[in-house]
């Protein structure tokens, strides 16, 4: 029996990846949706969350894809009303919000699950693998992008909140927080904001590491042509690359066929970790990727760059 879900937020992500995911999941049924826009054929809408949770009281999860500012609210009420709550990532605007719907969850007795669906790609777990028990000399992540071509006309990006280019760049440090062995934290950074936007558009961060392996990232939204989202390790076995945003592997320089889980995989991914969470009643609220951007919000310098305009 598929549990009843709401997805509220009907925009990009929603169409392009959580609409299919859910279609495809023996898990779920899509029953409605919240959007003050246009909604998704064939499925009950509805403009306000606390309608939907009143006049749908058979709907059990609700996940949320809008923007993270007003993410909180709509997550409270539903925690409220007993139901369970998905996140797409960032899970909130704050570390101190997500820590508080947290709470409310474990207090309510449902299910929370903050998602990092970069975690999901193909080959990030046998990065992860192949790293363990080896020493780590280096990492340096390269993730270029141009916001013209994956964000077009996304105004909220650029206000505060927004996250600006932290948008791509927590993924590249989900998958960090996810095939590191040992935690580091962040050192200093440098972010480069455009005089008239309120969010970042470039940020490099550098990272204390324990075994004193140098740990870098470099995020630029300007990007044209082609796009990188890589990851290079040097360990004392030598190299390993992730690349494509975590869909291929390449160890010395040698392919490492993971073929048998697609890229396509990262949100039915996502949506089977759910179900396993419902079934067992647990809580899934892994914050160390927003951590990081929070602290270069805290320690970045910051430098005013020229007006960027789409």
């Amino acid at each position: 029996m598929a549990w009843k879900i709401a997805l509220a937020g009907i925009g990009k992500i929603a169409r392009d990846q959580h609409v299919p995911s859910i279609s495809a999941s023996a898990d779920f049924e899509l029953a409605a949706t919240v959007t003050r826009h246009e909604g998704v054929d064939d499925i009950e809408n509805y403009t306000d969350i606390d309608a939907m949770l009143e006049a749908r009281p058979d709907i059990e999860v609700v996940s949320l894809c809008l923007p993270p500012v007003p993410r909180f609210e709509y997550a409270a009420a539903a925690i409220k009303a007993g139901r369970h709550v998905m996140l797409e990532k960032p899970p909130g605007a704050t570390l101190a919000e997500c820590h508080a719907l947290e709470t409310m969850a474990r207090e309510a007795g449902v299910s929370i699950f903050a998602t990092w669906h970069s975690r999901e790609a193909a080959s990030v777990e046998a990065a992860r693998s192949w790293l363990a028990g080896k020493t780590l000399k280096s990492l340096k992540i390269t993730w270029l992008e141009d916001v013209r071509r994956w964000h077009p006309g996304q105004a909220w990006i650029w206000e505060p909140g927004g996250l600006g280019v932290f948008d791509p760049g927590i993924n590249a440090l989900s998958i960090l927080t996810r095939i590191l062995q040992t935690p580091v934290h962040l050192a200093s950074a440098t972010l480069k904001f455009p005089e008239n936007r309120q969010t970042p558009i470039t940020a490099d961060l550098v990272f204390r590491h324990p075994d004193k392996a140098s740990v870098s990232a470099s995020f630029d939204w300007r990007k044209e042509g082609d796009q990188y989202w890589n990851i290079e390790a040097e360990t004392d076995h030598g190299t390993m690359v992730l690349s494509a945003g975590g869909a291929d592997l390449s160890i010395n320089g040698s392919p490492v066929d993971t073929s048998g889980v697609a890229l396509e995989g990262e949100y039915p991914n996502l949506y089977k970790r759910m179900a396993e969470l419902l079934k067992t009643g647990e809580i899934d609220m892994d914050l160390s990727p927003m951590v990081h951007v929070a602290d270069a919000f805290l320690l970045g310098k910051r430098e005013i760059v020229e007006p960027f305009d789409e």
